[in-house]
């Protein structure tokens, strides 16, 4: 006799041309299959939706399209809150997820991770942590918008770009962005048409810190006394407005007017202040960086008797949380710029530190990180522990020589010992903090399977709700 059917695991019989979407892929693009298995990449699907789709671009052995029509549609399907959102022309591309509720946006977020990090490195969690969330609206304190004079007409366009597009979206507000500052952008774009140098502003980049709003604008010509006039009174006329100017590079970049507030953020767990220019590079989301700086020092768990290594350390987001908790910091950065920037900061917040908590000896080297060897690595001593936060092409050659000097140790390597190498010891635990989840996977089957490290747990950061961009954190552990 034959066993029931779990009718619940049996896709209904649907018209041929329909479409099951199986599941969403790290573009926000659904994933259904045609009858010959050819995949198909549908925009604007999501997972567990039969759908229609107009194809527009077809290889041998894949189709991308984008969706016309949902015949059964997914439960977590919701309506988008900003109407720049959609398939729509001249539909802004900003966002990829609206359409999707949050909490499912994250669960997305959590298998793409864990995916990766089996499929590229081998490497399976002991420990799933519970994702970082935070807001999901009025988020994005750093943003880049691109001004565009349509001369035809005779208006300016504030915004991101138009979804697969080089036009910038007619957007008169956006919900992603802090309200005060979508609340500027309409009386940016009458700003922008009175000026003498309209047509050749092309960008305003935005950073916000906690009580100051800097905007950055680029200018291809030398502005007039009376463009200049025009800033200012724009800026007198929206509270903790700022301009800054850049008229070549970002070297360029300068305040209108000494004398203005300074841009800074706090890390109030840690009575820590963070000054920084607008074109430095800081966390989008604050309240997500907050909670962000807390797990990962809670899970690097540094001691008031360790060194601790911060490789990638920019402004010193991590650095100066760690001088309230180690014996001794070395913060490590590719960029002169940030290292200088972050001595200062340094400085400043040693000065202000109580007496309750002091700042441990903190050292900031300039180096570039994506050519660092085994020598490199004893070079600069042993450390406890190591807090990694590269961008988005990952830590490959940190890990790499963390590895060559492991396989040295085991007698595993065809190159001679590292000089030095009897003396030196790997950190007991690396927390590594990422941005994109193939370089992470990456990284981790080197600490896993050649360095000699476990991979604790890791977890997804919802750092930009609403986009396929997927953060996360992972904890390694040196084994025995």
């Amino acid at each position: 006799m034959t066993e029931p059917t779990d009718r619940a695991a049996v896709k209904p019989a649907v018209p041929a041309d329909w479409l099951y979407v199986e599941s969403l892929d790290l573009e926000a693009q659904g994933v259904a299959h045609k009858p010959d298995g050819k995949v198909v990449f549908i925009e604007g699907a999501l997972p567990f939706e039969y759908v229609s789709a107009n194809v527009n671009r077809t290889k041998n052995t894949w189709e991308r399209g984008t969706l016309t029509t949902v015949h059964r549609e997914s439960s977590q399907r919701v309506v988008p809150h900003c109407p720049h959102f959609g398939l729509h022309t001249g539909a802004c591309g900003g966002c990829k997820m609206q359409h999707l509720h949050v909490a499912a946006q994250v669960a997305v977020k959590q298998r793409a991770m864990e995916d990766n990090l089996w499929h590229l490195g081998k490497v399976r969690p002991e420990t799933i942590y519970r994702p970082i969330e935070g807001p999901a609206w009025g988020y994005r304190y750093r943003a880049r918008l691109s001004v565009r004079f349509v001369r035809k007409k005779g208006t300016v366009l504030v915004g991101f770009h138009e979804r697969k597009s080089r036009y910038v979206a007619d957007m008169q507000a956006c919900p992603i962005l802090p309200p005060h500052v979508s609340a500027l952008l309409m009386p940016l774009r009458a700003l922008i048409a009175s000026l003498e140098a309209a047509e050749t502003c092309p960008q305003i980049e935005l950073a916000c810190g906690d009580s100051v709003t800097a905007l950055v604008l680029r200018h291809l010509e030398p502005l007039s006394d009376a463009d200049l006039a025009r800033l200012r009174l724009f800026a007198g006329q929206h509270a903790g407005v700022q301009w800054w100017l850049q008229s070549k590079g970002p070297e360029t970049v300068c305040l209108l007017d000494e004398g203005c507030e300074v841009l800074s953020y706090a890390l109030p767990e840690f009575g820590i202040t963070m000054p920084f220019k607008p074109t430095d590079f800081t966390q989008v989301n604050p309240h997500i960086n907050r909670v962000l700086v807390s797990r990962a020092l809670r899970l690097l768990d540094a001691r008031p008797d360790e060194r601790v290594i911060d490789w990638f350390c920019g402004l010193g987001n991590f650095t100066l949380p760690l001088a309230t908790q180690a014996r001794e910091v070395l913060g490590i950065e590719g960029s002169e710029t940030l290292v200088a920037r972050s001595r200062e900061n340094y400085l400043k917040n040693k000065i202000s530190a109580t007496l309750n908590r002091p700042l441990a000896a903190t050292e900031f080297v300039a180096r570039n990180l994506f050519e660092i060897t085994p020598d490199m690595l004893i070079q600069d001593g042993t450390a406890d522990k190591w807090l990694v936060d590269p961008p988005r092409e990952g830590a490959f050659a940190l890990a790499r020589a963390l590895a060559a000097l492991h396989q040295q140790k085991l007698g595993l390597s065809e190159e001679p010992a590292t000089p030095g190498l009897q003396n030196w010891r790997p950190p007991k635990r690396i927390v590594y903090v990422s941005c994109n989840p193939a370089t992470l996977a990456r990284d981790a089957g080197l600490l896993v399977h050649q360095a000699g490290y476990r991979c604790s747990g890791a977890g997804v950061v919802n750092m930009f709700p609403h986009t396929a961009h997927v953060e996360s954190m992972a904890v390694f552990d040196l084994v025995g």
